[in-house]
């Protein structure tokens, strides 16, 4: 979809590449097309480490700014679009472009509309369900820079998950954590570091590994766990490998790709938790009441049992991970 529209912007004129320099794309997601641009002057900037590693195989990933161009893949988030677009304008040299790109579902429509009353924005090209536009860099957006925002004493930031708290299923599972929780423990999909000082409440855990694939959030999780216990990895939880079994793994896993519920990527996270865990070790963890964990569970673990909830969320406590897990049915 994307590729759709910057296809059609580099045909009709829309856009027009600087004959050299680097262009940077913000944020693309995997999926994502980008082979209308020169690959060797892409730069792709993304904090979401499966995308990260997904376009470091193909482009540079750490090329420090200025930039001759920039592309701007709106994110959901309003304040976090808005931070995104700041930032390409001020890594963008004098004289370049910043193209803004976005779904309607996405919220474009509203982004551009913020932008018009800000900068000289070109008439946005509609296709595939989206649109892009662009403008000449020089206006001061600065005021649309991300600013971190403090909550029940914690930081946040714009566009990472509860970002304005922390969610109803995490309070749950907080709550049904034992107070003997104990020896080494992971927080798989860590966030910004709620659960994670939970667990630190229990004097018997000796370790924690924090996973988050979210840099914004993981810089998040740092400022607001300062335990001398936590460790801190910016990793894909599904693909993370400890340095030892654990004794126990902690997690509220996401359960959406974008816009589009995803149970495949829970159920990553159960597969994931039992190959990190000691053969007497524990999962606890907590899901909406909708989604089709138990076949995975079963597969995964010899017993789990649902040990706290409410009408919309279950605590689940599962034990002993199979070393020769059952076959998934289709």
């Amino acid at each position: 979809m994307r590729s759709a529209r910057l296809s059609l912007a580099l045909e009709t004129g829309a856009l027009s590449l600087p004959s050299e320099g680097l262009i940077a794309v913000y944020r693309p997601v995997l999926g994502d097309d980008l082979s209308d641009l020169p690959a060797d002057r892409v730069v792709v900037l993304t904090g979401f480490k499966p995308d990260h590693d997904h376009f470091a195989g193909r482009y540079a990933v750490n090329a420090a700014p200025p930039y001759a161009a920039a592309i701007v893949c709106l994110p959901r988030s309003r304040e976090a679009g808005r931070a995104l677009i700041a930032q390409a304008a001020a890594e963008v040299a004098p004289g370049g472009w910043v193209a803004v790109d976005g779904q309607k579902t996405d919220g474009i429509d509203t982004a551009l509309k913020d932008l018009r009353g800000r900068v000289d924005l070109s008439e946005s090209l509609s296709k595939a369900h989206g649109k892009l536009a662009s403008f000449s860099v020089g206006a001061d957006l600065s005021d649309w820079q991300a600013r971190p925002s403090t909550v029940d004493g914690f930081q946040t930031l714009p566009g990472i998950f509860s970002a304005d708290g922390p969610d109803r299923g995490s309070v749950l599972l907080a709550q049904a954590l034992p107070v003997k929780l104990s020896g080494k423990v992971a927080d798989l999909g860590a966030g910004w570091g709620y659960l994670a000082a939970e667990i630190l409440k229990r004097p018997g855990v000796k370790r924690l590994d924090l996973v988050e694939a979210e840099a914004d959030a993981l810089v998040c999780a740092r400022v607001n766990v300062t335990d001398d216990r936590a460790r801190f990895h910016w990793a894909d939880a599904t693909s993370f490998r400890p340095d030892t079994l654990l004794d126990a793994v902690v997690m509220n896993p996401p359960f959406h790709t974008g816009r589009t519920a995803d149970p495949a990527l829970g159920a990553a996270f159960i597969r994931a938790a039992r190959r990190m865990l000691a053969p007497n070790g524990s999962l606890w963890m907590v899901a909406n009441r909708h989604l089709p964990y138990d076949a995975v569970l079963t597969e995964s673990f010899l017993t789990a049992e649902d040990v706290a909830g409410d009408g919309g969320f279950r605590v689940i406590h599962a034990t002993k991970p199979r070393r020769d897990p059952l076959r998934a049915k289709p």
